[in-house]
């Protein structure tokens, strides 16, 4: 009777981290408490979405960030937060943001860590309540301890990440990572102000019914991109686009599907940031069974020249993506 009136409330992030911290004989506890203050920093932002139209943070900062984009002012704020609370932990030596021009020197000299991160994605959607997300990806840093980062530090190729993850703001708040042995999720409690895990062992499914795509620029599209898109139509796919990645990414990653953002006329070498969006979301893929390419390459083997650097992104269910190359591919063998 007794067990009925206090049923257990769930595994919480920092029980479920420091458990899996013991999986590892030689793991020192910088990484673990690296993902507890980028998690801090999620809820603190969560707040300030929730308050949004209270307290008039919503709509444009005035400025553009490095891509030329118009901030808002969520955007000038969740940077802000994650940059502190990385900051004030002491793990990271060096920071990359989506909305930062250079590197971050925290002056932790000793961190043994890089942060890319785009603090928060689908800035376009903040003003009408719709999902939106933070989107991070955690190197080990190659140039000794001591001093700042580098440049060879912060330009790593994916395959390089020791964690990546993404916080979905919501109909409830999740995040979602990955260490390289699989994929977890956990939701966001506000009456405790805590994390809970309620999808351990997150698979996407090998196949879906569902496209992601902005048609408004298909006239844009390359033709083996129009032909996915025609195929996926001729075999009555739903197509589900929100124009907010890591809500299109999450559903998919659930449910099954792709999403696509390819190479347009105006955007010649994509729209997504490799460093910031891409490398993130494909190691979280691949961990859950699922696949990303730029179209032809493994995302995760390409090897970034430049902070900012953009690519074509193929995300999602790994017999669709195959599907979606294999249109790609007959293009290239035409032309």
């Amino acid at each position: 009777m007794n067990e009925k009136l206090g049923l257990p409330v769930g595994t919480t992030l920092d029980r479920f981290i420091m458990r899996k911290q013991e999986d590892f004989p030689f793991a020192t506890g910088e990484l673990s408490q690296l993902l507890r203050d980028i998690a801090l920093a999620a809820k603190i932002v969560n707040r300030e979405i929730n308050r949004a139209g209270l307290l008039d943070v919503t709509g444009a900062y005035g400025q553009q960030n490095v891509q030329g984009e118009d901030q808002q002012k969520l955007d000038v704020i969740a940077n802000i937060r994650f940059i502190r609370a990385l900051r004030n932990g002491g793990e990271v030596c060096s920071i990359i943001s989506e909305e930062e021009d250079e590197v971050i020197q925290t002056g932790n000299t000793r961190g043994k860590y890089i942060v890319a991160i785009d603090p928060l994605d689908g800035s376009s959607n903040i003003d009408v309540n719709v999902s939106i997300g933070t989107i991070f990806s955690i190197y080990r840093r190659i140039s000794d301890q001591g001093g700042d980062g580098t440049m060879e530090d912060c330009l790593q190729s994916g395959t390089r990440q020791v964690a990546a993850g993404y916080v979905i703001y919501g109909s409830s708040t999740m995040l979602v990572y990955t260490t390289g042995a699989g994929v977890n999720g956990f939701t966001y409690d506000p009456t405790l102000g805590e994390f809970f895990l309620s999808h351990p062992n997150m698979c996407t499914p090998k196949t879906g019914k569902i496209y992601s795509i902005n048609e408004g620029t298909y006239n844009s599209f390359p033709e083996g991109v129009k032909q996915y898109v025609q195929y996926c139509k001729e075999n009555e796919y739903s197509a589900r686009y929100i124009g907010s990645l890591v809500g299109d990414f999450h559903r998919n990653l659930i449910k099954g599907g792709i999403y696509i953002y390819p190479a347009t006329a105006k955007a010649p070498n994509g729209k997504l940031r490799l460093m910031y969006e891409c490398n993130a979301l494909a190691f979280i893929a691949e961990q859950a069974g699922g696949k990303a390419t730029n179209g032809s390459q493994r995302i995760m083997e390409l090897v970034p020249t430049e902070l900012h650097e953009r690519c074509p992104l193929f995300i999602g269910s790994p017999e669709m993506v195959d599907k979606a190359e294999e249109f790609l591919k007959v293009e290239l063998a035409v032309s």
